[in-house]
């Protein structure tokens, strides 16, 4: 129980020793020598808390924010001294506020060990006691044999042992780990291939040794021993022989293999960056103003003390009759009764310190997040997906993004390949259901695509359906269907039951695209390949296969035709191609090569070439000799293929899409409009990774691109990086891109990182290929930790993006097909890319400006609220005697004015959604964190400052002279001073508040009048009545008295208008003077959403019925906004909205942001 208990607390690692020793089917040896190694548990955690950590972790990160250490210091003051106010004013709050941050943070990590527990909980097959047993994931043990069948992802870190296919491999695709969709092969090796059985299984003696767990992907270094008949058999084991978890079993049945990395110590957990608490630039703000205003409390305590003393110099006022000191008073401690009296002026104050404002934020964030989900415009109705909030406190963060880093494969694209158009011997086709059709005619032309198409065209059209690493797996039906061919799989081929695997999508794409046409690759077996030409089957002889390598950037395989002779197809780009061309219509495919890339197409261009015998001898002669050299074997097999791929005939060239999400290119350019640099980090190849970079907008035809690649050496880097910040410096009028790999950021980090950022800060985008996930994290935390502090984000849809999007400030998962790990270890989760442009535009612009304003809003009130407490003591002899009754001082934060700024801050919209949409460079005037700027701050409170004297004087000019305001010549008291100061104070701010807002809805009135009246309704109560449960009765009456008076509320009205009348004044100046973006927007912003009242928007039922229109009717009247010659009225005539018909939600479908929305709409 020790043991466990400290491995959870992080203090007892679970292995020691640089390798582990794996015994298959946990077959431990019998000798009582052996010490078992303590391995992990197959648990995935991506929660933060466990149940035996919460609560000192949580109470830890709350106790970093400086309000919540204060407020803590001065409940302890408040308990070991004699303070002005109770210990409750300070220790109630503070435990109010912890523990509501408390509850929902604790709610949000619950959903994440719900989502942890999903996954532990799958169920998985294991071989135990000689049996196939069901258990679930998290039970899953190193040295376990675990069953995997087809389409199924790994548990845990597998070492293959056997598969259902006879040479004992299998395929996978680690598109969920590195982005890559291609199918991979991986091996068993020879003595345990056999084993295809439980029972072999069971009886198989074997250990794995191998390296302690490590984060590369691509490395794994181990051996197994294979005891058979007595004798040990060691063989070699890498990369080929480990299955990764997270990848997916396809094309095989069913494989069996051994755990040897469980849970965390998984390669993909390993890239997982350590979770750690992310804080919004905006709270970081929060803590730097907190320690102004405490060095504002400390310098009037301290001030207040000083006074107090020099005004009790004299005897008079240090000993009045009326207060005579105790034996006690009179002999202690000169310097004990300073600190004590500094402590007590200290706790008066310290409402200068806004402790409601961390509950309110935390509200606001908690409830406004709800909006994100409710957003129609971020529902994708396809996959029935939602926008998703993993968590509420970065919110703000949305508004304040300055460098988007995006995966490709699966976020920017669909991770589908679609064939579009092709060039065959000078003519350009397109296909058109399933037919090749030349351009210029349509599919029903007599010249159209012809089924006995020969020549060249069919040569093309082999070449494509040969030319490849596709394999095929077969599907076979459950039962025979009645009537059916029972002869339909000989050879095992179904035409109807047939699936491509290819090692790129692209030639998945143009396979499928040949088998529509009429070549379908039917079977590859051994080194026989069959393809049906428009239903003859026809045999070749697969001779050689010609690997593709970035450097040559084609492949080529040797055929046997069967006619006997010999055929190279060659495929490849274009660069690679026509300069080893001889013959074919060359310039008119470099044409239309031309064409298909600038429709954003991928391009391979296709060649042959025919072997006389004499020739081929030579090529096999050639071959052979490369591939059986013992030195130098890389550079030989480059001449050999080199000296092969030469004298080619141009066949033509092919034109694939790959098919972009939509809206991808649109949402690209509105980032980059709203000032947000978007890079691509991805996995893939560097030419695919160019391609959808040029087709998705990321990059411009008219940009120009650098490249650095394949750098092998610090020099060399350091080297092309000057050479490239040169050429920015020389063509610094147009636009670059910069293209970096994953071998040359590497190097580039290392000891250039300063010329790197250089290169990348004038470039305009960059893409970044062949990337691992924790170098991902690496970029992402380069820009992070830059001189000027960038927010970033980062957007991906797997487990191979988990690092960035963890190490950036906010993290966008994508719901996409590659797995679930993106979106449980993101903070916000989105179905599409281009929902991205809405969460930053729109949502991100709102919630930054309503919590910027909520946050300067609570410093301005309580500074109004704590100042007067402060010249009040200049008319007390600083004895510390309070202004305020102790329920106002309670109340006045958590009652009085608390509702109307926090709805405020969950539906102000100073722009309409649309025009947010329509016009992203206005995302560029709340960027930096400009609205929480030290300026604006400085604004606030002045400006609190200069209403709490206008507050104070206000109230004393009235009262100072003549105190009998009474008709009947009664006079007024300290208390009554104090109340008519807190009543103006209270009104004052509040209306301060509405003077803000410029979107009104029902709730905004009725919190800012509501508010209002509910603090007179309180007053008359609290004083009007006496409570046998007070110790004292000082209020009782006053507040009856204070309103009976014409002359208070004459004071009241003249010094609240005194107060909002310069602010009036200055808005309107700054407007028609120095208008900002938002300003001018903010006209066509009314002029597109003439009215609809919030009640109403928020009363939308699903088929158009208003449920709530006799309210809407009977509020608009009440407050003035129901006219009758208004269109719109609900009374002239009634207008349903309909959730059915789309055109009412065509740009913003979003009725709970509380737009407004034409009245014909709804």
């Amino acid at each position: 129980m020790l043991r466990w208990i400290r491995q959870q607390l992080g203090v007892d690692p679970p292995h020691q020793s640089d390798t582990r020793t794996v015994y298959v089917a946990n077959r431990f040896p019998q000798n009582g020598h052996y010490i078992p190694q303590r391995f992990a548990d197959n648990r995935i955690i991506s929660s933060k808390y466990t149940i035996w950590n919460f609560v000192p972790k949580n109470l830890f990160e709350q106790f970093r924010r400086i309000a919540n250490f204060y407020f803590l210091i001065i409940f302890l003051v408040q308990l070991m001294i004699d303070t002005p106010t109770s210990p409750v004013t300070s220790g109630l709050p503070l435990f109010f506020v912890i523990t509501v941050t408390a509850i929902k943070q604790g709610y949000e990590d619950w959903l994440r060990h719900k989502a942890d527990n999903e996954v532990n909980g799958a169920p998985v097959y294991v071989v135990r006691s000689g049996s196939l047993v069901q258990t679930r994931s998290k039970n899953i043990r190193v040295g376990d044999i675990v069953r995997v069948a087809k389409d199924e992802t790994f548990p845990a870190d597998l070492v293959l042992l056997s598969s259902e296919r006879p040479d004992g491999t299998c395929h996978i695709t680690t598109a969920s780990l590195d982005g890559e969709t291609n199918l991979k092969t991986h091996y068993s090796v020879a003595e345990t291939s056999v084993c295809q059985s439980v029972s072999q299984l069971e009886s198989l003696q074997a250990v794995v040794e191998c390296q302690q767990p490590e984060a590369d992907l691509y490395r794994f270094v181990g051996r197994i021993t294979v005891t058979q008949h007595g004798e040990e058999i060691v063989r070699p084991l890498g990369p080929e022989n480990l299955l990764l978890r997270g990848a997916r079993l396809k094309n095989t049945k069913e494989i069996y293999g051994v755990a040897v990395y469980t849970g965390m110590e998984s390669k993909m957990a390993l890239n997982y960056k350590c979770k750690s608490q992310k804080r919004s630039a905006v709270e970081k703000s929060m803590n730097s103003f907190l320690i102004i205003y405490l060095g504002i409390l400390l310098t009037e305590a301290i001030l207040s003390t000083i006074l107090k003393y020099a005004w009790q110099s004299e005897d008079k006022w240090d000993e009045p009759f009326y207060n005579q000191k105790t034996e006690q008073e009179r002999n202690s401690s000169p310097i004990l009764k300073f600190i004590s009296d500094f402590l007590a002026f200290l706790v008066l104050y310290n409402f200068i310190i806004p402790i409601s404002l961390y509950v309110t934020v935390e509200m606001q964030k908690f409830l406004g997040s709800f909006f994100i989900g409710w957003d129609l415009d971020l529902y994708h109705e396809e996959s029935d997906q939602k926008a998703q909030v993993n968590t509420s406190d970065l919110n703000e963060e949305l508004g304040q993004v300055e460098y988007v880093f995006t995966d490709k494969t699966g976020t920017l694209t669909e991770n589908e390949m679609q064939f579009r158009e092709c060039s065959i011997n000078g003519t350009k086709y397109r296909e058109v259901n399933g037919k090749l059709v030349p351009e210029g005619l349509t599919e029903d032309s007599p010249d159209g695509s012809n089924p006995n198409m020969a020549g060249e065209e069919l040569l093309f059209l082999k070449a494509v359906a040969l030319c490849h690493t596709v394999q095929i797996s077969y599907d076979q039906p459950d039962c025979t269907v009645p009537g059916s061919d029972p002869f339909s799989h000989v050879n095992g081929f179904s035409a109807n039951h047939m699936e491509y695997y290819a090692s790129s999508p692209d030639e998945k794409a143009l396979v499928e695209a040949a088998k529509r046409i009429g070549v379908t690759f039917t079977s590859s077996n051994g080194d026989t390949v069959e393809v049906k030409t428009f239903g003859k089957m026809e045999k070749f002889k697969l001779l050689h296969v010609l690997e593709f390598d970035p450097n040559r950037r084609r492949m080529s395989v040797i055929l046997q035709t069967p006619a006997g002779g010999q055929i190279m197809f060659t495929k490849g780009a274009e660069s690679a191609i026509l300069p080893f061309t001889s013959s074919g219509e060359m310039e008119k495919t470099r044409l239309h090569v031309d064409e298909f890339a600038l429709k954003g197409l991928r391009t391979l261009v296709v060649a042959c070439r025919h072997f006389s015998p004499e020739q081929y001898s030579e090529v096999d002669r050639r071959l052979n000799a490369a591939r059986t050299a013992l030195q130098q074997r890389e550079e030989k097999l480059q001449e050999a293929f080199n000296f092969i791929e030469r004298d080619l005939h141009l066949l033509g060239a092919t034109g694939v899409e790959d098919k972009l999400q939509d809206k991808v290119q649109e949402t690209i350019e509105a980032l980059r409009l709203a000032g947000i640099k978007v890079w691509v980090l991805t996995g893939d190849k560097h030419e695919t990774a160019v391609s959808v970079s040029l087709s998705c907008g990321h990059f411009h035809r008219t940009m120009n691109i650098l490249e650095l690649l394949q750098q092998r050496s610090d020099s060399e880097c350091a080297e092309q990086l000057r050479r490239l910040a040169r050429r920015i410096k020389e063509d610094h009028v147009i636009q670059h891109g910069l293209v970096v790999d994953g071998a040359s950021l590497s190097l580039a980090l290392r000891e250039h990182e300063k010329l790197f950022m250089e290169v990348c800060k004038n470039c305009s985008a960059v893409l970044c290929c062949r990337m691992a996930p924790l170098q991902k994290a690496k970029v992402v935390r380069l820009i992070k930790t830059s001189p000027e502090k960038p927010i970033t984000l980062a957007v991906g849809d797997g487990a191979n993006d988990v690092s960035m999007i963890q190490e950036a400030h906010v993290g966008i998962g994508i719901m996409g097909k590659e797995g679930r790990q993106a979106v449980r270890n993101s903070d916000y989760a989105i179905a599409r890319f281009k929902f991205l442009a809405k969460l930053l535009l729109v949502h991100g612009h709102f919630y930054y400006i309503r919590i910027a304003t909520l946050v300067q809003y609570f410093f301005y009130k309580n500074v109004c609220f704590i100042t007067p407490q402060f010249l009040y003591q200049f008319f007390c002899l600083f004895s510390q005697q309070t202004l305020y009754d102790s329920v106002y001082l309670t109340l006045y934060n958590i009652c009085f004015t608390s509702l109307p700024i926090l709805v405020y801050s969950l539906f102000e919209q100073p722009v309409h959604p649309h025009v947010l949409q329509s016009k992203p460079a206005l995302y560029r005037d709340i960027s930096r964190n400009s609205m929480l700027s030290f300026q604006t701050f400085l604004y606030w409170t002045v400006l609190g400052f200069c209403h709490a004297f206008v507050f104070f004087f206000g109230s004393y000019i009235l009262m100072g002279e003549d105190t009998s305001l009474m008709g009947n010549g009664q006079m007024f008291g300290n208390w009554t001073f104090g109340t008519l100061v807190f009543t103006v104070m209270v009104i004052t701010v509040t209306l301060k508040l509405a003077l803000e807002a410029h979107f009104w809805t029902w709730m905004n009135h009725f919190v800012t009048w509501g508010s209002i009246a509910f603090y007179f309704i309180f007053s008359l109560f609290y004083g009007g009545i006496i409570w046998p449960f007070l110790h004292t009765q000082d209020m009782y009456f006053v507040f009856v008295q204070l309103l009976s008076s014409g002359s208070a509320w004459f004071a009241i009205f003249i010094i609240v208008i005194t107060c909002l009348f310069p602010d009036v004044i200055k808005k309107v100046f700054y407007r028609h003077l120095k208008p900002t973006n938002t300003q001018k927007s903010q006209p066509l912003s009314a002029s597109q959403a003439p009215s609809l009242s919030c009640m109403e928007s928020l009363c939308c039922y699903q088929h158009g019925q208003s449920g709530c229109t006799r309210l809407v009717r009977l509020l608009e009247q009440v407050t003035g906004q129901c006219q009758n010659s208004a269109p719109h009225c609900p009374t002239v005539g009634r207008h349903n909205r309909s959730w059915s018909d789309p055109e009412n939600f065509s740009n913003d479908r979003s009725i709970l942001t509380l737009s407004p929305i034409e009245a014909t709409h709804c």
